[in-house]
């Protein structure tokens, strides 16, 4: 006890931070207890619902782990002699934090009733018209603005009367003991800003996805993380016009609209929605059919044998004679996030980051799983690591996946290998046959996600004979996904789902992106394969693509008639005479390819023109001025949907 006793009283200097945070979890706790209360009904039908009170005190604990970074820094490294100049700093900076949670926890509620989600993206452009907002909250919410301030003027007087004594510094402590301590004060304040010592993925709004209820999820977060956060996200979004040029957006809209496969501009109907049009089945069906689309990390042209590429995909080369494979496809990106942008949702690449991280596309977004689901589809996305990485979890969880399953919902005494990046793609594909058996007849569309084509390329032993004779290479390693393909392949054809199923396996990107060009276009090279009923095994599709033609061609598979904002092509409905175009972003360059045509747009310079006599031999040639107002059409378009929030369904 004595010992006890006197490390107390060394590690005295500390009460203003230990403080802060007892307090701070106090206001977000008792906040989330009010809205569980409030909104029982909507909450306490979700499975687990409790969760949001553990979940929430660990994203708690990283937001107050941040602000307490400076205070602890001046409470040890300063003297005393200058800690008791600027001693009123501490009342007031950790005075001012708690007003800040208690002020986003006052104005939860309301926020909740209104827009059924916490303060987020919506909150903060609501500060640009402060006017407009104002008027429009005391017209419709003047009794719970009044109560509002109330609460928040109280609660302000009461936290700066107590402040003096709650964040008063200890000065007994002598400055080596401060300074021995640091290593341990550091490490928890790291411990806690980075809520993990052991996952490679850093914690995000995804981290709190429990439940398939967004609503519930947001629960979770303290509403001072929420729009912290998204103020945080606003460096990822880039404004088009003052990189690449401006345009008209209605110009820049029918620019996009004149590549799409429809029926001229009397097709979109709704100018709200501007590329929101009904894409009529080619391939009616009596039942829809089950999608699934196994999302391959990292698969490039080079490592696919039936794209003349290096021997590694033997189960994918057999498959080809089973269905459609393209030959001719072509990446959008060169990260996962962006890959997944173009095959879940069909958007257009912009000079920001994929919409898989901003802010306002995580609900009310355009997906395969939004219009599959709203069509009576079981939805889900298995991935074999941490949902949480890239945001994944987040942006599914908001636009209509309703089942999630990452590497927690592996059975440890199942799974036959974990690495780095979660478990393997064989344990990854055994899992997804199980959850589509168990659908029986309920139609179903999945995102599964490979994860073991990744550094450091880590397999199981003896699944496959090595292509290199180190192990852990990235030959190997697509030599080890491929054979995963092939064992997923094999369990589904045993099962009932599988003739009603329209399956593709398709690259989010190439490997490592790098060469002499402006932009590598041979590095954006990918493979795809569909195997559906009714399509012709052994069949190539050559016509240049991109991979936001994937999801259009796919619904048309389903059977299903469908509106969508989708501008990518369903190559069912295109000519023989309709060259074909593809969309390609890498760091801030984009090119926009019409058949062997490529014009390429960098920031704040002129567009360059290439003809392609391959993917790696260009020649430059003069520019031609409406193929580069097509390529700067289609970036402004992506921009505007997105900042509008457009590219919906109604």
């Amino acid at each position: 006890m004595e010992v006890f006793n006197k490390f107390l009283s060394k590690v005295k200097f500390t009460k203003p931070i230990v403080t802060f945070f007892l307090i701070g979890l106090a206001i977000t706790t008792l906040s989330r207890v009010f809205i569980l209360i409030f909104f029982w009904e909507r909450v306490s039908s979700s499975e687990n619902f409790w969760m949001l009170f553990p979940i929430g005190i660990r994203m708690d604990v990283i937001l107050l782990s941040y602000i307490s970074i400076l205070p602890t820094f001046l409470i040890v490294f300063l003297p005393n002699v200058a800690l008791k100049f600027i001693k009123p700093f501490f009342r007031y900076f950790l005075g001012i934090m708690l007003v800040l949670f208690l002020f986003m926890e006052i104005v939860t509620p309301t926020f909740l009733l209104q827009y059924d989600t916490r303060p987020n993206r919506l909150f903060i452009e609501y500060l640009i018209y402060p006017k407009e907002v104002s008027n429009m909250l005391l017209k419709g919410f003047g009794l719970q603005i009044l109560l509002c301030v109330s609460l928040l003027v109280l609660g302000s007087i009461f936290i700066f009367k107590k402040s003096k004594n709650w964040f008063s510094l200890d000065f007994s402590t002598q400055y080596k003991w401060k300074i021995f301590l640091f290593p341990l004060l550091a490490f928890l304040l790291f411990w806690g800003a980075r809520s993990s010592l052991t996952s490679l993925r850093p914690i995000n709004p995804s981290s709190a996805i429990f439940s398939p209820d967004q609503f519930t999820n947001s629960l979770a977060m303290s509403s001072l993380y929420t729009v912290s956060f998204a103020v945080y996200s606003l460096r990822d979004e880039v404004n088009s016009n003052k990189m690449y040029g401006r345009m008209d957006e209605k110009e820049a809209i029918e620019r996009v609209q004149k590549y799409m496969t429809t029926n001229g501009a009397s097709s979109f109907t709704n100018k709200d929605i501007p590329l929101l049009h009904q894409q009529i089945s080619i391939h009616k069906t009596d039942k829809p059919y089950n999608l699934v689309i196994f999302l391959q990390e990292s698969l490039g042209a080079e490592y696919v044998g039936y794209m003349g590429g290096l021997p590694l995909t033997p189960n994918l080369d057999k498959l080809s004679k089973e269905g459609l494979a393209f030959t001719n496809l072509y990446s959008t990106g060169t990260r996962s996030v962006r890959g997944i942008e173009a095959v879940v949702s069909g958007f257009l690449p912009t000079p920001s980051r994929s919409v898989v991280k901003l802010g306002k596309s995580q609900q009310g977004f355009f997906t395969l799983a939004d219009v599959l689901g709203k069509k009576g589809y079981e939805t889900s996305f298995i991935y074999g690591g941490l949902a949480n990485f890239d945001n994944m979890a987040s942006f599914f969880n908001g636009n209509g996946f309703k089942n999630i399953v990452d590497e927690n919902d592996f059975d440890k005494n199942e799974y036959a290998f974990k690495g780095v990046w979660g478990v393997s793609d064989e344990d990854l594909v055994k899992k997804a046959n199980s959850l589509y058996k168990s659908y029986g007849d309920k139609p179903f569309f999945s995102l599964m996600f490979s994860s073991s084509n990744h550094e450091p390329f880590e397999f199981p032993d003896d699944r496959i004979e090595l292509f290199d004779k180190k192990k852990n290479t990235v030959n190997n390693a697509i030599k080890y996904a491929d054979y995963a393909i092939g064992k997923f392949f094999e369990a589904a054809k045993k099962e009932a789902y599988y003739n009603n199923t329209v399956f593709i396996v398709i690259a989010d990107h190439n490997t490592r992106t790098y060469g002499k060009n402006l932009i590598p276009v041979n590095k954006f090279h990918i493979p795809a394969l569909i195997i559906a009923p009714g399509i012709e095994g052994g069949v190539n599709y050559d016509k240049l693509c991109s991979q936001i033609d994937i999801p259009p061609t796919l619904l048309d598979l389903t059977g299903l008639t469908v509106e969508t904002p989708m501008p990518g092509r369903n190559i069912f409905e295109l000519d023989s005479l309709t060259p074909g175009r593809a969309m390609m972003q890498f760091y801030t360059t984009n090119a926009f390819r019409v058949g062997n045509d490529l014009v390429v747009l960098q920031p704040n310079k002129p567009a360059v023109q290439f003809q392609l006599l391959n993917d790696t031999v260009f020649i430059e040639k003069p520019l031609d001025k409406e193929l580069a107002k097509d390529a700067l059409g289609h970036i402004v378009s992506a921009s505007n949907m997105y900042k509008n929030g457009t590219y919906k369904i109604e």
